[in-house]
């Protein structure tokens, strides 16, 4: 069994004991979190699919911790002018462990 979810602008595929790194939340770690906006779920070979989200369905999970992600380095230059621009990025995210999916 697994499920498509929709958090933060990204979608993510899930299934009971994963354990996945998303946009933050203002959560504490160890409280539960539930992603109300379910796009697929597949259970034994039968899928549904909300148009776009399902009725009733939810993923129940777990707040485990608070993180940053890895850096990610912007660097603009143009040619023969002196001009250089370096940037870095770290996203904040929360890792979730999901527990359940419910239809």
């Amino acid at each position: 069994m697994y499920a498509v979810l929709a958090t933060g602008g990204k979608q993510y595929r899930v299934a009971p004991g994963d354990t996945v790194a998303i946009e933050k939340l203002n959560l504490e770690p160890g409280q539960p979190v539930t992603f109300d906006q379910v796009m697929l779920v597949n259970q034994d070979g039968q899928v549904s699919v909300g148009t776009p989200t399902l009725a009733g369905a939810s993923v129940i999970a777990d707040v485990l911790e608070h993180k940053r992600g890895d850096k990610v380095v912007s660097f603009k230059l143009k040619r023969r002018k002196g001009y250089r621009k370096k940037i870095g990025h770290r996203q904040a995210l929360t890792v979730v462990q999901v527990k359940e999916i419910k239809l």
